[in-house]
């Protein structure tokens, strides 16, 4: 790459339901003061982290990174419990999320027994597409916009599978965030699809497989679950949490030493570089530890408080670019 040519980013968000809210604050901040000697060639998200991830890129292909930011603040507006009724359906949720990770026995009623469970799902798909022209997006998918990923697991073949660019559809979106014991899975091209977070979390393949001129120099992983933790879980709630954020780390870790093993070959002449690109990797990391019943609360003051974390994460991961 010459002294002139911008460097290729990709950003990948992973997912975690609530807390993905602090994705869109660091998204926020990174596109607030876009440096113009990086190019985004590629965005992916798993769960919440693909409603982030189509919220910025739609913004971006259709008007500008400032479009993206109002998207992304009208998103997790309408997603988060701000209705008196809805701020009781948010503390029941959040109560039982709570009780369950507690070891405590309590009546268990299957998504597909629990009307709420639909009232759930229709409402996400009506929040986005009330901010998404899903029919536009195939028109919207040249090759020179970034490209775009959301990552599902097949509940019927029992492997990862990726919606790219144009095949990103409602339902696409609707199934990265599927979590088996909320939602009911669904059905794309006569399979099921669960949440995302049983798979990539988030897709990293899907960026690094493109033509030579769009692989990324760069990858930024927004990572929600904590890497390091002290100590040892002792207790159910800790050995829930603990359990909770290694599930959602294991196959990012996994994809990550893919593109670490492959530097290490470039550096160690084994792969020439004509043929093969580094890709360095920064991690975002959120840097606090919340109780994993917090991935399904909706309150208004805990979303702003996520996204107000990842703004300042951000402006920090800015500065020490």
């Amino acid at each position: 790459m010459s002294d002139d040519e911008p460097t290729n980013v990709a950003i990948a968000c992973q997912g975690g339901g609530s807390h993905t809210a602090f994705t869109a604050g660091v998204l926020k901040e990174l596109l607030r003061e876009w440096d113009d000697e990086y190019e985004l060639v590629g965005i992916s998200g798993t769960s919440g982290g693909a409603f982030n991830a189509l919220a910025t890129w739609y913004g971006l292909v259709t008007a500008d990174a400032e479009r993206s930011i109002e998207l992304l603040d009208a998103l997790w507006e309408d997603l988060a419990a701000n209705s008196p009724s809805d701020r009781v359906t948010n503390e029941w949720v959040v109560g039982l999320s709570r009780i369950e990770s507690s070891g405590l026995p309590f009546p268990q009623i299957s998504p597909y027994q629990n009307p709420g469970s639909n009232l759930g799902k229709r409402r996400i798909e009506r929040v986005l597409r009330t901010h998404i022209d899903f029919d536009e997006i195939p028109a919207l998918c040249r090759r020179d916009v970034p490209e775009l990923v959301v990552g599902t697991v097949n509940v019927n073949a029992g492997t990862f599978e990726t919606f790219t660019n144009e095949d990103v559809t409602p339902e696409a979106v609707l199934a990265s965030a599927a979590v088996p014991n909320l939602f009911e899975a669904v059905k794309i091209h006569g399979h099921y699809h669960w949440d995302g977070l049983f798979s990539q979390n988030p897709p990293i393949d899907d960026l690094m497989t493109v033509e030579a001129s769009r692989k990324p120099d760069e990858l930024w992983v927004i990572q929600i679950n904590p890497q390091v933790r002290e100590g040892e879980p002792s207790s159910l709630e800790e050995i829930a949490d603990r359990r909770n954020e290694l599930s959602g780390n294991i196959s990012l870790n996994q994809e990550l030493r893919v593109i670490e093993r492959v530097n290490d070959w470039i550096d160690q002449g084994y792969l020439p570089e004509s043929e093969f690109k580094r890709t360095e990797i920064h991690r975002i990391e959120m840097g606090e530890a919340y109780h994993c019943s917090t991935k399904v609360d909706r309150r208004p003051s805990f979303i702003r408080e996520l996204m107000e974390q990842g703004e300042r994460r951000g402006a920090e991961f800015r500065e020490e670019r």
